[in-house]
């Protein structure tokens, strides 16, 4: 029946709400809780206590696998280098400039700029790298060819307007190796890696017992060839890892792998020297504890795991991976030891952490050891360390450079446009300085390479595997530009600039369905189909205002083909009092009360729901086809200033602890919804403030919030009203990050935060701010990330499948330019063609819970939709998937060294051409 085939679709549209309203759900408790570990020796006396992060995936170590309780986690490197080394990869051997100045403190930074394509997409954008003894920032900014970019733009976009000394160009192509070290430097410890595996029987509670172990055992030789291979360490060319490769001073052999373009030694405890007269077996002792990152296999029973980091005397390792080997079912264990001081690093484990795919479990644990060792590098003992080395550079090269100021080798060009055009006079001239620079700037990048530094994963291996952020194509050709748009079943309401509003299904075999003609103009929108609510913002100006409508009055109109709403048909669905609002915010977890904040200018207007409409909807009385009756107008809030963003908190009870954030001028406030009290929550120090989101997230029920502005992302703690004041206090679970461009939208889906940018999808974890991925999407636009997630790109799907961050070795090649001219970015559409859109879908339970089932109805048609066609099912990598290493590793170190080969290669046949 007609009422059983509703219920069903809302259903289905409930458990897709109830995904949509999780999403902002995250808890830290996936990745361990701290504990004080205490360590006694045989007799029971206490030896040494430590405080450590323990990850074990589930609170019951001895709990058994079971097929088809297993929680999967996805595995993705943090940080990937292929992201991090910038001045490799697009500055070194290119056409650059160089700057260096003085901060208002008087301390020196350099600044490097460099107009680039994105990846072979036709998308140019200016890439800007920032030294300072603080680090480096990294931004990237769009290429207008109309508008002009300069330096002083550049510094201001990062923060920087006031100077002790303005920024001179260096024209000295040397600088090149000394930006190249300064990276290097940053990026220490990012390219190759080396882990320490000590063998533990069952029952060793010390760590001269650990370490006397003259051999291992049959399980153990297991694990070590299912983690590498075997290397004869004499004459060895690759990555020793401070490894003796001459003189057998350090052992015979040892265990070595290649994974995702990383070199990776293994120091084994019962491969390296042995001494009977030595108990304390200093030499195995002096390799093994200065890794920051050590494997322990222990053998026996796993009920009788005894160790503890606290056995191993090492100021230096941080990150202990206990492994257990179960013969019965042929499975591994897992457990994390990490430092407390070392940040939250992925992958967290499964539930529980055994694995029965060997091949997975060394996916997984090479990603966590690699992790882990570059979360170490922040912890403050070793930044603090790197930022001292970082400043002492700084100021060393700046001293250097001093000298050529007055020798016509700094260029007092400051403020002038980047790259710009030169005198005809001066052309030559100009040109046969570009080749010196690129050639020695060429020079260095083969050397690094040679040296094996160079950042190698971008060479891929293995079989392509899904990424949870993988695309789908849902719309090729679409002729509008879209507004805004909210997913509808498996369809897309979207509101066009000059079309209305229209219904785009997923199938190509159902052409888009006007809802609304273009007499409505609407600005936002929510379609929130479990409470049978249609919510959108049309209109600009004093005309603007908030309409409701009933969903399945709509879809009845649809199915019955009636005609087009137009401006004059929706009078009977506008709330009145909203006249003149230019923003309006939902909560999102609305399954008791909706609340509706709508601004005014500075005015705020807060709306809820009176009661759920539990009628059947087929059976509605006369007159009730509009919802505006069920409305009511709770109280109006005045602040001194139009907000830019707002965002409604859920307060833990509900009863006078909600809340609502806005963000005007240079700060973020907090309002108490009963009183109208406004609490300072962050203010921005920055001279421009670009405001992007205010997300409300809840970590483990609690309330918190994500503040986007300009390149950073602040996550801030928000504790409950206690009586008229809000708990808002500096927490250590609060932190922050810097986007590498900046967003023009955000969406949080745990265990990922995503930034859409004018040509990037920019993926990062929520619980630290780590880089995971990068998508070149050129034309971008967000257009619906309430459920799925669904942009707009200028690129059609053949295009677009190809946009990753990833480069091969021949993108990567430097090329001499042809002349002092601005690189040519052709459009990617041909001359006299249409613009079109292309649509593409992110499906929101592949990111944030992969068995919750969605709606597959549509309420275009009333009858179950065909399959459709394969080439539609396919789905479109926008970022090239991490590969999964199937191949044998001798295969993997095969292409790596033929990739190698290929770029030594072609860096010859460029050097005998000059």
């Amino acid at each position: 029946s007609e009422l059983a085939l509703t219920t069903a679709v809302a259903a289905r549209s409930s458990a897709s709400e109830d995904l949509g309203c999780r999403r902002g759900d995250f808890s830290r408790k996936h990745y361990g809780s701290v504990e004080l570990l205490i360590s006694s020796d045989a007799d029971g006396a206490i030896q040494r206590a430590g405080r450590f992060r323990v990850e074990n995936g589930s609170s019951d170590e001895t709990s058994v696998y079971t097929p088809g309780t297993w929680r999967r986690t996805d595995v993705h490197l943090e940080n990937p280098e292929y992201h991090t080394r910038w001045f490799f990869k697009y500055f070194l051997g290119k056409v650059h400039q160089n700057y260096v100045g003085t901060d208002a403190e008087k301390n020196p930074f350099f600044l490097s700029v460099v107009l680039s394509d994105q990846n072979n997409q036709r998308v140019p954008q200016y890439r800007a790298i920032l030294w300072r003894k603080t680090g480096t920032l990294k931004i990237s900014l769009p290429y207008s060819p109309t508008k002009t970019l300069s330096v002083k733009s550049i510094l201001s976009a990062m923060n920087m307007d006031r100077f002790e000394k303005g920024p001179r160009e260096i024209l000295n192509p040397d600088i090149q190796k000394d930006l190249l070290v300064l990276e290097e430097q940053e990026e220490i410890g990012s390219v190759n890696f080396k882990f320490g595996v000590l063998f533990a029987k069952d029952g060793q509670l010390t760590d001269d017992e650990m370490f006397s172990n003259e051999k291992g055992s049959e399980s153990f030789d297991k694990f070590l060839t299912l983690m590498g291979d075997t290397v004869t360490l004499q004459g060895w060319a690759g990555y020793r890892g401070g490894l003796d490769t001459k003189n057998d001073t350090t052992g015979i052999k040892s265990i070595y792998t290649v994974y995702q373009g990383h070199e990776l030694m293994f120091h084994v405890s019962t491969l390296l020297p042995y001494s009977k007269e030595n108990k304390q077996q200093v030499e195995r002792k002096r390799h093994i504890g200065n890794d920051i990152v050590t494997i322990v296999f222990q053998e026996g029973d796993e009920a009788s795991s005894t160790f503890k980091p606290s056995m191993i005397r090492s100021h230096f390792t941080h990150i202990f991976a206990l492994v257990r080997y179960n013969s019965q079912n042929d499975s591994y264990r897992l457990k994390i030891f990490s430092e407390e001081s070392v940040p939250l690093f992925g992958p967290p484990l499964p539930s529980p952490p055994v694995f029965t795919d060997h091949q997975e479990f060394r996916d997984f644990l090479l990603v966590k050891l690699i992790n882990g060792e570059k979360a170490t590098l922040e912890t403050p003992t070793f930044a603090q360390k790197r930022q001292r080395t970082l400043d002492m550079l700084i100021r060393s090269l700046y001293q250097d450079l001093m000298p050529d100021l007055h020798k016509n080798m700094l260029n007092r060009r400051s403020f002038s446009d980047v790259l710009p055009e030169s005198p005809k006079s001066a052309r030559k001239k100009e040109e046969a300085r570009q080749a010196e620079f690129v050639r020695i700037g060429q020079a260095l990048k083969l050397k690094t390479i040679v040296r094996g530094d160079a950042p190698t994963s971008l060479v891929t291996t293995g079989i392509c595997r899904k990424e949870p952020w993988e695309s789908q194509p849902f719309c090729s050709t679409f002729p509008y530009e879209i507004v805004c748009a909210d997913s509808w079943g498996q369809s897309l309401l979207a509101a066009t600039d000059t079309a209305g509003v229209m219904l785009l299904d997923d199938t190509s075999a159902l052409p888009p369905v006007q809802v609304f003609d273009k007499t409505v103009v609407v600005k936002q929108m929510h379609v929130l189909e479990p409470q049978d609510l249609l919510i959108m913002r049309a209109d600009k100006g004093k005309d603007a205002r908030i309409y409701v409508f009933r969903l399945s009055v709509l879809k009845r109109g649809l199915e019955a083909k009636q005609l087009i709403r137009s401006k004059c048909d929706c009078r009977e669905n506008k709330l009145e009092k909203t006249k003149g609002c230019h923003l309006y915010s939902i909560n999102t977890h609305h399954g008791t009360e909706l609340r509706i904040v709508t601004a005014i200018r500075n005015k705020l207007l807060l709306i809820t729901r009176k009661q759920p409409r539990f009628e059947c909807l087929n059976t509605a009385a006369p007159g009730a086809d509009t919802p505006v009756e069920e409305f009511q107008y709770i109280r109006e809030i005045c602040l001194c200033d139009p907000p830019a963003v707002m965002a409604l908190v859920d307060g833990p009870t509900g009863e006078n602890d909600n809340m609502i954030c806005v963000a005007y001028k240079h700060q973020f406030d907090l309002i108490n919804e009963s009183t109208g009290d406004a609490y300072r929550l962050h203010h921005v120090e920055a001279s421009r403030v670009n405001f992007v989101a205010a997300i409300d997230v809840y970590e483990d029920g609690e309330a918190g919030l994500l503040l986007c502005y300009n390149y950073i992302c602040y996550y801030k703690k928000v504790c409950p009203f206690n009586g008229s004041t809000p708990m808002i206090h500096s927490n250590t679970s609060d932190f922050h990050f810097s986007w590498n461009q900046m967003p023009n939208a955000i969406v949080c889906a745990f265990p990922y935060i995503l930034a859409f940018t004018t040509d990037s999808i920019e993926i990062r974890l929520v619980v630290n701010g780590n880089l995971v991925y990068t998508a070149v999407v050129p034309g971008l636009e967000l257009a619906a990330s309430r459920s799925d997630i669904y942009f707009v790109s200028s690129a059609p799907v053949s295009s677009t499948s190809n946009c990753s961050s990833k480069d091969t070795s021949s993108q990567n090649s430097p090329q001499t330019p042809t002349g002092y001219e601005m690189p040519a970015f052709p459009s990617p559409l041909g001359d006299g063609e249409p613009v079109c859109k292309h649509i593409f879908k992110i499906p929101l339970s592949n990111l944030v819970g992969r068995s919750i089932e969605r709606p597959l109805k549509s309420p275009l048609v009333n009858k179950v939709l065909t399959a459709p066609a394969p080439s539609m099912v396919i789905s479109t990598p926008l970022i090239s998937a991490t590969h999964s290493l199937s191949m044998s590793r001798m295969e993997i170190k095969e292409i790596a060294s033929r990739t190698r080969k290929e770029l030594l290669g072609e860096f010859f046949v460029k050097a005998f051409r000059h």
